[in-house]
């Protein structure tokens, strides 16, 4: 097993460009200093994606998704950071340096990760099989092409074959150290009753299951004989990878088309994924014939919120149809069902079509949910029989009480009353009676809306003790927010030169600072998410130490090359030796101003940087919402060599008053808990006491407030 090497990391994360990175999917226009184009995550037609070639980062300011060069491929192609890296150093055409793991770090190496290796191994050994062997290609390769799937579709979706011979993996897995316990756990082999392993998808073409990382979960195997006492489809068992209920068929080959196409089209069987994606509609997944499940929705859900159903216009296809409709809706998707021509199922419907008919079919039979069900429904029903109708309507009305937005919910009783010729009051009501059975089984009363149930009385006291601590954490949420901006844009420039204990003088950074502070007073980020990122940015504060000597003689080189160019100039125009020493002067004062400049500008990107490349998503998601701004400061402002102070030529005012602005908020909240418990003091605490403490910390309030310039008005 192995690990991509931490200097081939830093490599292609220092190789990216987000400019570079982000125009191979969104077509970008120079912005300023920037660069804006329409967000590839959402439908928009102004654009509001931003792209800073200087911070490294792209962010939309409508739906707030953005990153880092590695942030936004693992967001857009819905990869796990590991996978974005080699996404990046091909793209890079940087050499992966993975180095094989000690034998510790191999005893430590999960179980999960051995199992995805091992499946790995075994789709390599299936793929190989099926067309570098005489059996594979007479037996799988004939039956893929007797089905109409092409080479390069059998390559896309990496079809195989397991041999006939009865332990053919297992000895070439357990020659690569596999064990055969791992072989049984995954499903890829059993044991007899002597004990000695045989292969359980022997002489069937394998289906591989992909997660959206690209890893093999599972397997599907089917049989190529006509044998009934064979099972004809054999899949991977549960293990801690593969859990059927959570994984589609196809979704990690279709992922980018359903994002691109904001839709994405249900079906049922491998095959059917497949044809359809070979005739050239590529956002298909199927759920491997088993029910629909939540998991499953869940998954697609994070893709797109549009699903059109595709099944075969048997009655069991119309009643899988039906019964899954209810579950989608469940989870606010909007639903479109389809209903092929009687006979064809998804497979053999996109042989017999070109794409452009698929297209144009769908567009003419795609049919909302309630349309479909509604005429399913009346076409098997008898609607003379008062009885049946009402039976249509509370099928109807159970169907729309699972749709979570009351909106959509209200819209879809009107359609339903119209269709089915019935009053909007009596869809309502069954709609309200089928949401209140479902809420009290669930037990989730506080969910419910004002017109389904009135609000139960609860006790104020009770209320506010529950929320206290959320409360005080949204309070201060701002001012945390803000300490960590100036930190996350800023956290290693120097805010001053300080004398030590000892007397020498040394560098107090941004970090440095509100470190001190905040440990002086014991004050610690509420908010649990802020405090991890505020730790990762403590955390950075050896690596920025350890490069600083490089990044210094970087800086010296830098001017070093100014200074040296400058004066070959000057000794050929000096007239004098004093004209040569006063302008000689001055070139070194630039060329130390070069050098600060140099150490600056890496101390001011150092944390950002690091942060927004972070393979933790918290970390990353915050510190790219932090480092983004909306608007930067216009040209007009800065011609005529005018000086406009930035926020980083006014850091050593900014970042105290943010410190400050936080104790503030802290000392505020705990004077509002104090009042409360002053009022509400039963005898328990002295009331002298909790005054004297009221009046000193309304003191230092005051004086926070007196730094800050701002006017605080605290009740008597």
């Amino acid at each position: 097993m192995q690990r991509i090497d931490n200097d081939t990391v830093r490599r292609i994360l220092d190789t990216a460009d987000i400019v570079e990175v982000v125009s191979d999917f969104v077509k970008l226009r120079r912005s300023g200093s920037g660069y804006m184009g329409l967000c590839p995550f959402h439908n928009e037609r102004t654009p509001s994606f931003s792209v800073s070639k200087a911070k490294g980062i792209c962010k939309c300011f409508s739906c707030g998704k953005g990153g880092s060069p590695v942030g936004f491929i693992m967001e857009l192609e819905k990869l796990s950071y590991v996978e974005a890296l080699k996404w990046l150093a091909r793209k890079y055409n940087i050499e992966i340096k993975e180095r094989e793991l000690s034998p510790d770090e191999l005893a430590a190496a999960s179980e999960r990760e051995s199992m995805l290796a091992l499946n790995e191994f075994a789709l390599s050994f299936f793929e190989r099989t099926l067309t570098e062997t005489e059996e594979g290609r007479n037996i799988g390769l004939a039956y893929f092409r007797e089905r109409g799937i092409s080479d390069a579709s059998i390559k896309k979706f990496r079809l195989g074959y397991a041999p006939e011979k009865r332990d053919a993996l297992a000895l070439e897995a357990m020659k690569k150290g596999y064990s055969a316990e791992m072989l049984k756990s995954t499903g890829l082999c059993s044991a007899s009753e002597r004990g000695t392993l045989y292969d359980k998808y022997r002489g069937r073409v394998i289906y591989p299951i992909f997660g959206l990382s690209g890893k093999v979960l599972g397997f599907g195997a089917r049989t190529l004989k006509s044998d009934k006492g064979i099972a004809k489809y054999m899949n991977s068992p549960e293990s801690i990878i593969y859990h059927k209920s959570n994984e589609l068929y196809g979704l990690y080959q279709a992922r980018r088309a359903i994002v691109t196409l904001d839709k994405c089209i249900l079906v049922e069987g491998y095959m059917d994924v497949i044809s359809m994606s070979q005739r050239g509609v590529e956002n298909v997944v199927a759920s491997s014939g088993t029910s629909l499940t939540d998991g499953q929705i869940t998954l697609i859900h994070r893709f797109t919120s549009n699903v059109t159903v595709i099944y075969d216009s048997d009655p069991a296809g119309i009643k899988a149809s039906i019964r899954g409709i209810d579950m989608l809706l469940a989870h606010g998707l909007n639903i479109k069902v389809m209903l092929l021509p009687e006979g064809d199922d998804p497979d053999s419907f996109a042989k017999a079509h070109t794409l452009e008919e698929i297209q144009q079919y769908m567009a003419e039979n795609e049919t909302d949910f309630i349309r479909f069900k509604a005429r399913i429904m009346q076409s098997t029903t008898d609607t003379n029989d008062p009885v049946a109708r009402a039976g249509i309507i509370s099928s109807m009305a159970k169907s729309i009480s699972v749709i979570p937005d009351p909106v959509i919910r209200s819209e879809y009783v009107k359609e339903c009353a119209r269709l089915l010729s019935t009053s909007e009051e009596i869809v309502s009501l069954q709609v309200a009676k089928f949401r209140n059975e479902t809420l009290e089984k669930d037990g989730i009363k506080a969910k419910q809306t004002p017109e389904e149930k009135p609000a139960p009385v609860t006790d104020p006291t009770i209320q506010v003790r529950a929320s206290r601590s959320q409360d005080q954490a949204a309070f201060v949420r701002p001012c945390e927010m803000e300490v960590l901006r100036l930190l996350v844009r800023y956290g290693m420039v120097t805010l001053a030169t300080v004398q030590d204990s000892d007397g020498i003088e040394r560098n107090l950074s941004a970090i440095d600072y509100a470190r001190q502070e905040l440990e002086g007073d014991e004050i610690e980020f509420i908010n649990s998410d802020l405090a991890h990122l505020f730790q990762a940015i403590i955390d950075l504060q050896p690596q920025w130490d350890a490069e600083l000597p490089a990044i210094t003689e970087q800086a010296q080189a830098e001017a070093r090359r100014f200074i040296d160019a400058e004066m070959v100039n000057l000794r050929s125009q000096a007239l004098s030796m004093a004209e040569l020493a006063k302008k000689g002067e001055k070139i070194e004062q630039q060329g130390a101003d070069i050098q600060a400049d140099f150490i600056n500008q890496a101390a001011e990107q150092f944390v950002a940087r690091r942060l927004s490349q972070s393979p933790d998503n918290t970390v990353r998601s915050l510190a790219t919402t932090l480092i983004s701004e909306k608007y930067v400061l216009s040209k007009i402002y800065t011609k005529d060599n005018q000086k406009v102070e930035t926020e980083r030529d006014l850091l050593p005012t900014r970042v105290p008053r943010a410190i400050y602005g936080l104790k503030s908020a802290r000392l505020q909240w705990d004077e509002r808990e104090l009042r409360n418990k002053l009022i509400n003091n039963s005898g328990e605490v002295d009331t002298q006491e909790i005054l004297q403490t009221l009046q000193n910390m309304r003191k230092i309030i005051a004086e926070i407030a007196k730094f800050l310039g701002e006017r605080i008005i605290l009740p008597k």
